[in-house]
């Protein structure tokens, strides 16, 4: 009897039934997190490049459009209306200060001139054209249309020529600050590192955590903000 109880166990320590079973039971949590972590990143990835292709093309339509936001001049004024040194038509970069610096408070798409049609319409036309390019939270209230004053550009009398920038922008604080946008992570990588067992899994997103989305903003040269036509 000792003898079979003894033959039984040799033969339990030989048997290697089920092994591969235990070995997938080591690895699939940790090929689990290196898979999902593949699938979010790659996502922020992509969204980061579209959104980036997106602001490239609001800008451009914004360049040839009708100014969206309110308080955008038609034309470049004299800094100082007494001062005849120079003639109409002359570059405002001839001389330090001799056109007037506007620099319009910035707007997003969904708070364009309501006064203004124009302005409107092309807000919802930049929309239409980058909204199947941005991350599925995104709204019209993310992109962000700045008009800045640039001495290089324009002329004494001409047309307002501003740099534009076309920008994905977070929530607005209550000092009119915009925040960053942000990335949202759907996979519970941090529950799956701790089952690798990672003992400290701060700083490895949970599901439905946030990141800072990357800066991304594209700035260009207005051509002539719809004067005369449509671009």
């Amino acid at each position: 009897m000792k003898s079979r109880t003894l033959f039984q166990f040799a033969h339990f320590r030989r048997d290697e039934t089920g092994t591969t079973m235990v070995e997938f039971a080591i690895c699939i949590a940790l090929y689990l997190l290196i898979f999902f972590a593949v699938l979010d990143f790659g996502r922020l990835t992509y969204n980061w490049v579209m959104a980036e292709k997106a602001m490239q093309r609001a800008a451009r339509i914004a360049s040839v459009r009708a100014p969206i936001c309110t308080g955008v001049p038609s034309t470049n004024l004299r800094a100082d209306a007494t001062d005849a040194t120079f003639p109409s038509g002359t570059v405002c970069r001839a001389s330090a200060g001799l056109c007037f610096a506007v620099n319009p408070a910035p707007c997003t798409l969904s708070n364009a001139n309501p006064d203004d049609p124009e302005a409107f319409q092309a807000a919802s036309e930049i929309w239409t054209a980058i909204r199947p390019l941005l991350p599925d939270n995104a709204t019209n209230n993310n992109v962000l249309i700045r008009y800045e004053f640039d001495p290089q550009l324009g002329f004494l009398g001409g047309p307002y020529t501003p740099l534009i920038t076309a920008e994905l922008v977070g929530t607005a604080t209550d000092d009119g600050e915009f925040g960053d946008f942000t990335f949202t992570f759907v996979t519970p990588l941090s529950a799956l590192a701790a089952a690798t067992g990672v003992q400290n899994t701060n700083g490895i997103p949970t599901e439905g955590a946030t990141i800072p989305f990357p800066a991304i903003s594209t700035t260009l040269p207005a051509e002539d903000l719809n004067v005369g036509g449509r671009g």
